[in-house]
């Protein structure tokens, strides 16, 4: 009886074990670029990423800054999120759009590989200067220190942004209410 209580727990254990692994968020190569050129640059050296995922990434990153950058009813509540200097009107960002919302301008993208291990299917987003200096995707829920470097990511990093084309712009009060651009909507990684 004790022989098989051992083997009973250790089972236990080691199925408790591997769901607990199981659990973890599968993690991918990313890179952030601050532009076309300088991915284009790194895949000519033999990067991670040829030159053909550089140009797809990059119009999916800007595909999503059009679709669901941060919306500002003002370029001083945009500013106070982003930085001085950092924003734009939706009509220029988007060949289109109003001239009284304004919108972060693209301070780079981040690309990663959805497939894991070598080249493989590439998901990006876009990212945007926060008023302290670092970097954030759209969606605000990962922020980081440059807009260039290489790392291991959560593939959640790269879920599609909710939309914000067509909704009301934040006030300043609703910016303030979220404690600003980036700083309540999750984790927070350096790069």
């Amino acid at each position: 009886m004790t022989k098989r209580s051992k083997h009973v727990a250790i089972a236990i254990i080691g199925a408790a074990a591997f769901t607990l692994a199981g659990c973890r968020e599968e993690q991918v190569d990313a890179q952030a670029f601050p532009d076309l050129q300088s991915c284009t640059d790194a895949a000519e050296r033999g990067g991670f990423f040829s030159a053909a995922d550089c140009d797809a990434a990059f119009a999916e990153a800007e595909a999503l800054h059009v679709e669901a950058a941060p919306r500002y009813d003002s370029q001083a509540v945009c500013e106070e999120q982003h930085g001085v200097g950092a924003c734009g009107t939706e009509a220029a960002a988007t060949q289109g759009g109003s001239g009284s919302i304004f919108m972060p301008l693209l301070a780079g993208y981040l690309m990663g590989n959805m497939l894991g291990g070598g080249r493989g299917m590439a998901a990006s987003q876009p990212m945007y200067r926060t008023a302290g200096g670092k970097f954030s995707t759209a969606a605000g829920t990962s922020t980081f220190s440059s807009n260039k470097g290489a790392a291991k990511l959560g593939a959640s990093t790269f879920a599609k942004p909710a939309t914000t084309a067509g909704k009301p712009p934040m006030t300043r009060a609703a910016a303030q209410s979220r404690g600003g651009f980036g700083k309540s909507f999750g984790r927070s990684s350096g790069s």
